[in-house]
């Protein structure tokens, strides 16, 4: 790996060009669990979909047996944007997730590797 090239004025030029995007991170609750939750965590699978069809949402990343970490999402809004779509979602409104918001950077362009 060429560490040399990452120059404080390289690191800098890059810096310039980020852009805000905000963070959520889903934290499962105990509701979760519930029977009934099931047809409300399909909802909430859809409203994904469609926020990703309409480029809100860049990173949708529901995440796997662990105990109490459901999910993180990259919006493309700004936070009280962002806020206000999260709490309008099925499963937030039902109390089977709650969550966390913050805002980052990132450089535009960024993926995740095909």
């Amino acid at each position: 790996m060429d560490m040399e090239k990452y120059t404080i004025e390289y690191i800098r030029e890059l810096q310039s060009s980020m852009k805000e995007y905000t963070v959520v991170l889903l934290k499962l609750t105990p509701k979760r669990n519930e029977a009934e939750s099931q047809g409300i965590i399909f909802q909430h699978a859809q409203k994904n979909f469609a926020l990703r069809e309409e480029g809100v949402v860049s990173i949708v990343c529901p995440v796997f047996n662990h105990p109490h970490f459901g999910g993180l999402y990259i919006f493309n809004t700004d936070f009280d944007q962002t806020k206000q779509i999260i709490e309008e979602d099925p499963a937030v409104k039902a109390g089977i997730f709650q969550y966390e918001i913050y805002s980052g950077k990132s450089f535009p362009g960024d993926s995740l590797a095909k």
